[in-house]
């Protein structure tokens, strides 16, 4: 049988989601976790992967097993095993065919900044003090769902198709001193969210126009967008699909 889990997880402490030699990985820790309570072998795949240090609020991996589980159980021993920056919400029997990474129609990420130092919120928002534009941010980031070539916010070297991505919303919101940046899309090339956040903040603060941006984008040159973000403040909040259009409730 195949089911999809549900979890998230806290990320500064891994490498990202993927297994890899030499570094902790959330898929390493839940793999394992799932393995030692189930007694067999087991892969897990995610519905995409994030890079060290970014958060998932809402995370979703299938795996397959020969017997039936009873959900609930299975989901109570998994938090007890599993450290405190992983938490398993629900387990769901899906067909035989559903994918966890080829079936989510949409993704959705925030980006958190503070303006105004927090000790609480260091591992959880990155702290930006210059003062910006957030009218200005905004007018650029709508200008994201007129285009569907990305290049210039990918990693360089990335073995990727194609470059296209089909963004449904991207907007800001201020809420006294904390700036969250939301974006949503079918799909996500690597480092594009805190690319993107990185060319918006250069709006904000009056380095970049708007016709500049718009440059940017055409140009496909990753040179020319701004820098990356740091990690810790971007998180993975929301998976949409097809067949399961209250999953994330």
């Amino acid at each position: 049988m195949r089911y999809f889990i549900q979890f998230s997880y806290h990320g500064s402490g891994y490498h990202g989601w993927q297994i890899q030699p030499n570094a902790l990985s959330v898929q390493e820790v839940l793999t394992q976790a799932l393995q030692t309570i189930l007694g067999v072998s087991l892969e897990l795949t995610a519905a995409g992967r994030t890079d060290t240090g970014v958060h998932a609020k809402i995370m979703y991996a299938h795996f397959e097993v020969s017997q039936e589980l009873d959900s609930e159980k299975l989901c109570y021993k998994l938090n007890a095993l599993l450290p405190k920056d992983i938490a398993v919400a629900k387990l769901i029997p899906v067909s035989a065919t559903a994918h966890a990474r080829f079936d989510a129609t949409k993704r959705t990420y925030e980006y958190h900044i503070h303006t105004h130092k927090n000790p609480f919120l260091n591992e959880l928002s990155w702290y930006y003090q210059q003062g910006l534009d957030v009218t200005l941010m905004n007018e650029a980031a709508q200008q994201l769902l007129q285009h569907t070539d990305f290049q210039c916010f990918s990693k360089v070297n990335t073995d990727v198709a194609t470059f296209d991505c089909k963004i449904h919303e991207a907007f800001w919101t201020a809420d006294q001193h904390l700036l969250i940046f939301t974006i949503s899309a079918d799909r996500f090339l690597r480092n594009m969210v805190r690319a993107i956040v990185g060319t918006l903040l250069n709006v904000g603060l009056g380095k970049t126009s708007l016709a500049e941006f718009e440059q940017i984008i055409l140009g496909k040159n990753r040179s020319d967008a701004g820098f990356s973000v740091p990690a810790h403040g971007l998180y993975l909040t929301a998976i949409e699909y097809p067949y399961l259009p209250n999953l994330d409730h």
